[in-house]
């Protein structure tokens, strides 16, 4: 065996090695010799651009966006059509709380929803148009360039857009989002985070106990009891908001006037982050990949922050961007039970005076926002975790 052995390695010593080939590099080009990390700034940029739009996964993303917005703007359609019909078939009642009726029906005659008659008396009948006529009425002036296409307001403020309305409106609500968010969002994660790290413990059932309550209840309920004992019992802050025409929306007086109205939506806000975060931490907490992050030397604490709380943010994050999208939505019984002068308040105050344009076009704010709150959710998940592929199919 030995003599076997020796002979098959002189054999092997024996055998000739192929001559390794020498790179030819006269043939190439200068730049395929230059690294990437060599290339000037703006040239690494480029290349980078035109690789990013060049990507198949750009190509599926943005086909599924495109594919999207056709979708969103043929449901907004459908529905201002449903909407516009039925504000349409609505009877006008122009003597309630209406400054001129005759004013009224001649704004209605220059926006095509009534025809005027002139009888033989030379007094004037106004006959409401059809629905159909209406539509096409209102689409010429949109595309015409006519001012207020969206009709005015007769009941809250005398003609006036709807658009300048809502404006007007707008500032009140989105400060008053801003704050609630600002709030909401870092209280309910650590609340969510704490629980997660405490399964199970006593803290962690007094705390879901108190998060199933504060789900439970409606906003509105607790909104009267922090009135009712804040403003009027113990008189601390104010129960009503301040006025906008007397102080800025930006000033510490107004800011502290609307504390109670920021603490009844935030409860809702913290109650729902705090029961997510805890599920989806607890959920990633248990997997294989965390048993493999500690047994590598990585403490609790750099595991839960650089792993666990990562993969959690997945559907966490697309409510954090869908709120900070319903910003320029307001809340119709918070700002109701507070006096907000918020976009909430402008839309019970457009049904309850009857003021049908400033009813319709805010209603189709509110729709707009939602419909573009929900493509920039979807679009969000593959930004926080790029396994995710939107339209890539199978």
């Amino acid at each position: 065996m030995e003599q076997k052995q020796k002979k098959k390695d002189i054999e092997l010593e024996e055998t000739e090695l192929p001559e390794k080939k020498s790179l030819d590099v006269s043939n190439a080009h200068s730049d395929e010799l230059v690294l990437e990390s060599d290339r000037p700034f703006l040239e690494r940029f480029k290349r980078g651009f035109v690789n990013f739009w060049r990507n198949k996964s750009t190509i599926d993303l943005l086909k599924y966006i495109g594919k999207r917005l056709l979708l969103m703007v043929f449901t907004f359609l459908v529905i201002f059509l449903i909407c516009f019909v039925l504000v349409r078939i609505l009877p006008d009642r122009p003597d309630s709380g209406m400054k001129d009726p005759a004013v009224f029906f001649e704004s209605m005659v220059a926006q095509g929803r009534y025809l005027k008659i002139i009888n033989e008396d030379g007094t004037a009948d106004y006959v409401k148009m059809p629905i159909l006529m209406q539509l096409g009425n209102f689409i010429k002036n949109l595309f015409s360039g006519t001012d207020h296409p969206f009709g005015y307001s007769y009941k809250i403020e005398w003609l006036s857009s709807p658009a300048d309305i809502l404006g007007s409106h707008l500032a009140p609500t989105v400060i008053m989002n801003i704050y609630v968010m600002l709030v909401s969002v870092p209280i309910g994660l650590a609340l969510g985070i704490y629980m997660a790290l405490r399964k199970n413990h006593w803290d962690d059932h007094v705390l879901n106990v108190v998060i199933m309550l504060v789900i439970s209840v409606p906003s509105f309920v607790y909104a009267f009891v922090i009135q009712y004992l804040f403003g009027y019992v113990w008189q601390v802050l104010p129960p009503l908001a301040a006025s906008t025409s007397d102080v800025s929306v930006f000033s510490p007086a107004y800011l502290r006037s609307i504390i109670l109205p920021i603490m009844s939506m935030c409860f809702g806000s913290i109650a729902g982050y705090a029961r997510y975060t805890r599920a989806e931490l607890t959920e990633v907490l248990t997997s294989d990949f965390m048993l493999l992050a500690r047994t590598k030397g990585l403490s609790r604490a750099q595991a839960t922050v650089r792993h666990a709380f990562r993969n959690s943010l997945v559907p966490i994050f697309p409510m954090m961007l869908g709120e900070l999208i319903s910003i320029l939505s307001g809340s119709l019984i918070i700002e109701a039970i507070f006096n907000v002068n918020g976009v909430g308040g402008l839309y019970l105050q457009s049904i309850n005076s009857l003021d049908y344009d400033v009813f319709q076009f805010v209603s189709m704010f509110y729709i707009l926002i939602g419909l573009l709150g929900t493509i920039v959710v979807d679009i969000s998940y593959s930004i926080v975790d790029p396994r995710i592929r939107m339209g890539g199919g199978k």
